[in-house]
């Protein structure tokens, strides 16, 4: 029910969004990017007042609960999201497979497409987690238990990344496990914060800061001239980064920090009826 309800939402929107942007605007353009992705995310929360009301539960429950910590895994889950970038991107360098190269914007240009993918990033990062780890996670969840739940939403996330141009199977596989990773914070969290905060974090430094493609998408906007070399196993290809096999390094040793930092003391929202799976 879910599913329909946000697709028949974002089709909707889509509409509008068509209807605003005009024709010459359209594409990659930073409005139809920005209105598009504004779109999506609007579009998984929509159906939540009918479903939380419908089911008499708080929409909060759902993953992304108003509590006084939520400020401080958001800065958190920033930070782990930007050393995660910073770190893929340094070991890649330190093979030879990547170089910054010069500055490519300068000025208010540079304010303007920071501001931008800032703002573009939090709401890819807020309707990715929330579609596939939020309402989803938890009512799957429910029936088959946690963990059962997020290898088929991560899953799932994985072979919807497959539609962006360039992506390929290694990227795929690499988003599968990034949504397995979501899962662990959001497993040890009790919410969704942290993982909203790393997933923006992690694309923007990839796409703006280090100014190397992401998912198969490469936009304009960069910071930097850069340029990836090498194999396809060390810079990820056209995929990016996020196809390297370092990717799947600097994943599993921030899995050890969550492991780490956020001991398995705390629950999930319904996380009572999930644990007795």
């Amino acid at each position: 029910m879910y599913v329909g309800l946000v697709v028949s939402a974002w089709i909707l929107l889509r509409i509008l969004v068509g209807l605003v942007i005009p024709p010459s605007e359209s594409g990659f353009s930073r409005p139809a990017l920005f209105f598009s992705e504004a779109a999506g995310a609007l579009a998984v929360f929509l159906p939540i007042p009918l479903l939380s009301r419908l089911e008499r539960r708080r929409a909060g429950e759902y993953g992304l609960p108003a509590s006084s910590g939520s400020g401080a895994l958001l800065a958190q889950g920033a930070l782990a999201g930007s050393a995660e970038a910073a770190a893929l991107m340094g070991l890649i360098a330190l093979c030879g497979g990547y170089s910054f190269g010069p500055v490519a914007i300068h000025g208010l240009d540079l304010l303007k497409w920071f501001a931008f993918w800032l703002a573009f990033f939090v709401l890819v990062g807020v309707s990715e987690e929330f579609l596939f780890r939020g309402y989803a996670q938890y009512t799957l969840a429910r029936g088959v238990g946690f963990w059962p739940a997020a290898f088929v939403l991560s899953l799932a996330f994985g072979v919807f990344h497959l539609w962006n141009e360039g992506e390929n199977w290694a990227g795929a596989t690499s988003v599968f496990c990034y949504g397995l990773l979501m899962c662990l914070s959001l497993r040890r969290t009790g919410s969704l914060w942290f993982a909203v905060a790393a997933h923006a974090a992690f694309d923007f430094g990839e796409t703006f800061l280090f100014s190397v493609p992401n998912s198969g998408f490469v936009f304009e906007g960069h910071l930097s001239g850069a340029a990836l070399h090498g194999p396809d196993w060390l810079t990820g290809g056209s995929v990016g980064p996020e196809g390297s096999v370092f990717c799947f390094a600097v994943m599993g040793a921030m899995a050890c920090a969550i492991h780490f930092i956020y001991p398995a003391k705390r629950a999930m929202p319904g996380a009572q009826s999930q644990n007795a799976q």
